[in-house]
């Protein structure tokens, strides 16, 4: 054995307590540090030779890079739906790396069914049936890329065609449908074949981002029997808009289509007796986006993806070899996602669970919804800002009230990231340039929107870009 892997080995104990504080340090230290962080420019160093053992590589990263880290997994990162990391989510985390588990098969491990039980609770929480069956994989671009490419061999079955032997080509066109697709849905589609030229958008309600169900049924009226894959969304990235699922749904007595619902986050108002109407009809789907690391919080990279035909999904992500098992009766996950080699990523989510249960993570989200109405309402207040839209859950899509140009708004947002107190996002909601702040992280109380207000109107007062 090397000598510096040898002492490490030896050492192991002291390092991993020294591994500990220095994760104490950075959750503890949340609080003071700049949410938002600007690198310095620096070249890249050398690739080491001589490696300094696990304390020399903990002590370079906090002296080289530790500083410049943002402090996205505090109370006042409101960028992306970027939920923080739950104390028991970094234990499991923790120990997903210690115990180093491959969730390929069953064969040799009882991790495999950790992550079955673990996707049975959150079926169960998002109110899906019974015949949804689930897999972890990195993110809500992977979730989308799964239950779409159960969607084209779908639509493969009904033309009586394989498309995991024949290739994408024998579908010819692929018809989908949607009225304001996620970035990554477009995204799927090209990883898939199916082209992102192939997306039709379809009419929303005025005033909004739920796609109009009438003019849905138009368009699929339109194909004249033509089997299409519908994207619906269960909460848009910009106003939280949800489209009517239950409507959408019953369209499958006269039209025949696969209906994927993109619920990454906005499936979270399942939790909520509030809420919950928002996703009635969400176990009608075909197959549902959901994404672990936003409201869940539990740390990245974790989503789910379920659906209802999971004898499709085998078809399409079978690996067949022969030291691998078949995938015959409850199929391995080598045989249900992209990756062959998949760490345990349902441990953190299973932590959570069993720490905070139902009611823990109700209460988040419920909270999170709160703060978002607490910071509409002082928008809606304040002169120099104005609403874009709605605070329908846990999104505040707003602007300048004056002269809101993407120059004007980017400055606007860099202020806000350069006080060091919050990070929002730039966006474009109806052609109006503007910004988002959203809410999801579990630390993240009322006094984390008054100090997000108060930078928000400094930067408001200062000098923007004409």
């Amino acid at each position: 054995m090397h000598p510096t892997l040898a002492a490490d080995l030896t050492d192991l104990p002291a390092l991993l307590e020294a591994t500990r504080a220095a994760a104490e340090r950075a959750l503890t230290g949340l609080d003071a540090r700049p949410v938002a962080a600007r690198p310095p420019e620096a070249s890249a160093s050398p690739a080491p030779v001589d490696g300094v053992g696990t304390a020399g590589a903990l002590a370079r990263f906090e002296e080289r890079w530790a500083p410049w880290f943002s402090g996205s997994a505090g109370p006042r990162y409101f960028g992306f739906v970027t939920g923080g990391a739950t104390p028991a989510s970094v234990a499991g985390d923790w120990l997903t790396s210690a115990y180093d588990q491959n969730v390929s098969s069953g064969e040799d491990s009882a991790a495999v069914n950790l992550e079955r039980e673990t996707v049975g609770w959150l079926a169960d929480m998002m109110g899906l049936g019974a015949d949804h069956h689930g897999a972890f994989v990195t993110g809500a671009t992977v979730s989308n890329f799964v239950g779409l490419a159960v969607a084209r061999e779908w639509l493969g079955e009904q033309a009586g065609i394989r498309v995991t032997d024949a290739g994408v080509g024998a579908l010819g066109r692929v018809p989908v449908l949607s009225a304001a697709p996620h970035s990554s849905v477009y995204k799927a589609l090209s990883m898939l074949g199916i082209g992102r030229d192939q997306l039709s958008l379809v009419a929303a309600l005025p005033g909004r981002e739920a796609v109009d169900v009438a003019r849905l049924a138009d368009a699929l009226e339109a194909l004249d029997g033509r089997p299409a894959i519908v994207v619906a969304n269960a909460g848009t990235v910009n106003s939280v808009d949800f489209d009517d699922l239950r409507a959408i749904a019953a369209l499958k007595e006269r039209f025949p289509f696969w209906l994927h619902v993109d619920g990454a986050f906005g499936a979270f108002a399942a939790l909520s007796p509030r809420h919950r109407a928002l996703v009635d009809g969400l176990g009608e789907a075909d197959s549902v986006c959901v994404d672990l690391h936003k409201w869940l919080n539990v740390p990245y990279d974790a989503a789910v993806q379920f659906t209802r035909r999971r004898d499709l999904q085998v078809a399409v992500f079978k690996n067949i070899a022969s030291y691998l098992p078949p995938p015959t009766g409850e199929p391995a996950y080598q045989h249900l996602t992209p990756e062959n080699s998949r760490r345990l990523r349902a441990l953190a989510a299973w932590f959570s669970l069993v720490a905070y249960g139902r009611e823990g993570h109700r209460e988040i989200v419920e909270r999170t919804i709160d703060l978002a109405g607490r910071l509409g309402a002082w928008v809606a207040s304040e002169p120099r800002l104005r609403l874009l839209a709605p605070v329908r859950l846990n999104i505040v899509c707003c602007t300048l009230a004056d002269n809101p140009t993407q120059e004007r708004v980017a400055a606007f947002v860099q202020a806000v990231a350069d006080s060091g107190e919050a990070v929002v996002t730039p966006t474009v909601y109806d052609g109006t340039p503007g910004f988002r702040v959203a809410f999801s992280n579990w630390r993240t109380t009322e006094s984390d929107v008054d100090r997000l207000c108060a930078a928000l109107s400094k930067a408001v007062g200062e000098p923007l870009t004409p």
